[in-house]
């Protein structure tokens, strides 16, 4: 039997991680600043997650959203105070792609509208809703047609959104966008879309799968831009480790949804719930944010130091610890160059390193991932020479 694969091998077997590490079979330890797409944001194998998780499967690990379970009115009580502003509700799903999906059908629901506006370098996921508005044709077009009207702006260009229409249901953005290049919204961009889609009746989906729960340095993302979404979709850190994700509504969406709108089979299990409840835990008694925000500007600082004098370095940005490095060559190399000296990364966009560190990063790690970059870069410049 041979397993379906939809990603390159990194040609490396894992066998244990623990915090912001990982091992693989032969015993070599890696700095994880990949961590599975950033799922594991709290660090591999939490204890407090593991804890929970454990306890739980001692109980029961599968029941439907149908019947009472106290872990579930657990979670909700930790997760309460962390929830975005003004939404008092939560549907557990199980991935990103599927919390996209959700909001995209609340808002076509509640504004009897039909058009959604996305923006170019977006990626809200591979499911046929989420792919529509995701902007990368590559992954679009072999599966057209896919849900329309679909309309991509550019992103951070406030005269586009003049673009806007009364036909529009919803714009589905991310405030830093992930997979297009870590790219940040800006201020005035954030403020001006709000504004826009405020004055259009146009729903506002803030798609935070890899940016909230604390990543940015704030709890989520768009509390950086002094403004407030409609929807809300978060997943990857939010269950620890664990496969969950999560849409908020405001009472005045959620009270439109109703029986048979959306369903699923394992959302919301008491495993995913456990996970929740633990991170949500983790997220507020370690000051995550927090320290996102502090260890995200100190790396970001080394990093923008120890590359001043490469001729390839488009820009270092990001928020926290969503740290974008764009070069103006392909960063295969440099990633390739990063796994040999045992730092583990990932691409975004076209031409950018993307480190999506662990809160429990130290400054050590830091010097080893900033260390084995510059070689990177160098042997990726002096392939470019010659």
């Amino acid at each position: 039997m041979k397993l379906v694969t939809f990603y390159g091998s990194r040609g490396l077997r894992i066998v244990r991680g623990e915090g912001q590490y990982v091992w693989d079979n032969h015993g070599e330890k890696y700095l994880d600043l990949h961590s599975g797409h950033g799922v594991a944001f709290l660090g591999h194998r939490n204890p407090k997650v593991v804890e929970h998780l454990k306890r739980q499967l001692d109980n029961i690990m599968t029941l439907t959203t149908a019947f009472d379970i106290d872990v579930r009115d657990e979670m909700l009580r930790e997760i309460d105070v962390l929830k975005p502003d003004g939404m008092d509700n939560i549907f557990l799903l199980n991935s990103g792609t599927e919390a996209v999906e959700l909001s995209l059908k609340a808002a076509r629901k509640i504004t009897g509208r039909k058009k959604f506006v996305a923006f170019k370098n977006s990626f809200h996921g591979r499911t046929m809703g989420s792919l529509s508005v995701t902007w990368n044709k590559k992954y679009r077009d072999p599966f057209e047609p896919l849900i329309s009207p679909i309309e991509f702006l550019d992103f951070n260009d406030i005269d586009g959104l003049k673009k806007l229409d009364d036909n529009t249901a919803a714009v589905i953005f991310e405030p830093v966008q992930g997979e297009g290049g870590v790219i940040p919204a800006t201020q005035e961009f954030a403020k001006a879309l709000r504004e826009e889609t405020e004055k259009k009746g146009i729903l506002l989906i803030s798609d935070e799968v890899q940016s909230g729960f604390g990543r940015t340095g704030k709890v989520w993302a768009y509390q950086h831009f002094s403004i407030k979404p409609d929807i809300l979709t978060a997943g990857k850190a939010i269950g620890g480790g664990f496969p969950v994700s999560a849409v908020f509504l405001p009472d005045h969406i959620a009270e439109k949804l109703g029986e048979g709108d959306h369903g699923t089979t394992y959302g919301g299990n008491p495993m995913a719930l456990a996970a929740v409840k633990a991170a949500s835990e983790v997220l507020k008694e370690e000051k995550v944010p927090e320290q996102a925000a502090i260890k995200g500007n100190t790396f970001i600082k080394m990093i923008k130091e120890a590359l001043v004098d490469f001729r390839s370095v488009r820009e270092v940005r990001g928020l926290g610890l969503m740290i974008g490095v764009d070069l103006r060559l392909n960063p295969g190399t440099t990633i390739k160059v990063l796994q040999d000296n045992r730092v583990l990364s990932l691409k975004a966009g076209l031409s950018t390193v993307r480190f999506l560190s662990p809160y429990v990063i130290s400054n050590q790690d830091m010097e080893w991932a900033v260390d084995a970059l510059r070689k990177g870069i160098a042997e990726t410049e002096g392939k470019k020479a010659s």
